[in-house]
């Protein structure tokens, strides 16, 4: 296996498994959702869904990219919900999260929207925009 195929297998693992967490325990989601959105069940099982697709589409090359830009769009997407959780906090499972986990959830979109687009998207661009 190589080692980009070994990352996008990760990736993908990363995004089923948070995406399947949005219809286990969606009450952690729901808690950190920004009160000026509305329908926040919906958006919840929306996000939930889109993350379980991308995930599944990085594992495809005829859908690696689409599924890339469309995690790209998800994790820009869901940034005010992590702020909603520093300025109120967040509980999953019953257990309060830490702030200063909160405080790492930031950055950690940043790492995350870089992977996606190298894993996803910077290497399927020749793919993409081959003529046949």
């Amino acid at each position: 296996m190589t080692a980009p195929t070994f990352s996008r297998g990760i990736l993908a693992v990363f995004f089923v498994v948070a995406g399947a967490g949005h219809f286990l325990a969606p009450a952690a989601y729901l808690a950190i959702m920004p009160p000026s959105l509305p329908w926040p069940s919906q958006l919840v099982a929306m996000s939930g869904v889109a993350e379980i697709l991308g995930g599944l589409g990085v594992l495809w090359t005829p859908t690696r990219a689409r599924a890339g830009w469309g995690l790209i769009a998800l994790l820009l997407a869901v940034f005010p919900a992590n702020l909603q959780a520093l300025r109120t906090g967040m509980m999953i499972a019953g257990h309060v999260v830490p702030t200063w986990l909160l405080w790492l959830r930031l950055p950690l979109q940043v790492v995350l929207l870089g992977w996606v687009y190298r894993a996803c998207v910077k290497r399927n661009i020749g793919l993409n925009l081959r003529v046949t």
